[in-house]
């Protein structure tokens, strides 16, 4: 196995206002952060309402250490996005049409900048100008999980009732190595957009809501 690359961190403020975080105080400094769950509740307990990711998330390198450094950052920006932390990003794709990857991660809070593909900036301003909370969420009861997916324009949800499944969206989660997950599982989560291919890694896309902006029906 590769070397791991160094974990992310962050700069934090405890408040969105760029003028409130010249204040005594709302600056909480450089945090570095595991890559393992509880990063962004680490966050959100600190009192941190908006961060800055230490270097962009780049999915146009190759390589295994490249894809693992992207993924660590993307699970921050998702989780963030989930407890509607503003999260100041950068983004490198690889080189052509831009259209399905911006889709695929539409559902995370906009990116400050995308380079690489073709058109890179009319994507980046249809996704500033058409991002809101919950598009991609999901949820788990008793014996299912439903997925609810509004990055196309209309709603599609998904009900799994497999009990495979919760232990394939724990291990994908952080990003596992795609032999981890059964491959039909994978082959279908792939062909919904539902997980995130990168190098051997493959990522869970969607996130779980810690803060409703309505109620829970209405989403």
């Amino acid at each position: 196995m590769p070397a791991s690359p160094p974990p992310p961190a962050v700069l934090a403020w405890r408040d969105h206002d760029p003028l409130a975080r010249t204040l005594p105080g709302m600056s909480l400094g450089r945090i570095p952060l595991a890559p393992e769950p509880g990063a962004a509740e680490r966050l959100w307990s600190m009192g941190a309402r908006r961060a800055e990711l230490d270097r962009p998330v780049d999915l146009a390198t190759p390589g295994w250490a490249a894809a693992r450094a992207a993924i660590d950052r993307l699970c921050l920006v998702r989780d963030l996005t989930a407890r509607a932390v503003q999260v100041d990003w950068d983004l490198h794709l690889p080189a052509g049409p831009a259209e399905e990857t911006w889709k695929v991660l539409s559902h995370l809070q906009p990116p400050r900048t995308v380079t690489g593909p073709t058109e890179a900036d009319t994507a980046l301003q249809a996704w500033r100008t058409r991002h809101y909370l919950c598009k991609l969420v999901w949820r788990q009861g008793p014996g299912f999980l439903q997925i609810r997916d509004r990055r196309w324009g209309d709603l599609r949800r998904f009900t799994a009732d497999d009990p495979r499944y919760p232990g394939a969206v724990a291990r994908l989660d952080r990003g596992a190595h795609h032999t981890e997950v059964a491959g039909d599982i994978l082959e279908e989560l792939t062909a919904e957009h539902l997980v995130l291919r990168a190098d051997d890694l493959a990522w869970w896309l969607p996130y779980r809501v810690a803060r409703w902006l309505q109620e829970a029906m209405a989403v």
